[in-house]
């Protein structure tokens, strides 16, 4: 995979206090990825970017939300998020919380 792909499959992380949980608790990191992007490339990209050994990669689409944006109703877009479990004793440094 050319490395133009691997910034194109992790789009960014997901941070929020349930990631910021899972971080601590399970050694599991989420990121917001590409909607075509399968397991394998997850992978392969997280191992790449990150300098770290993935031992699981679970993947959920989220739907968008309906909402109304001045009175008018609308929808959020759609989004695919995955959970990266790394292996023990391992972290990535950039998403450590202080």
């Amino acid at each position: 995979m050319n490395q133009e792909r691997l910034y194109q499959v992790i789009r960014f992380p997901h941070i929020s206090e349930k990631t910021a949980r899972l971080q601590a608790d399970s050694n599991q990191y989420v990121f917001e990825v590409s909607k075509d992007a399968d397991k394998a490339e997850i992978r392969q990209a997280v191992e790449t970017l990150f300098k770290v050994s993935v031992e699981d990669v679970r993947v959920v689409n989220v739907k968008g939300k309906r909402k109304s944006f001045r009175f008018r109703p609308g929808r959020q877009k759609d989004w695919k998020k995955a959970y990266v479990r790394v292996k023990a004793g391992q972290v990535i440094e950039e998403l450590q919380a202080d």
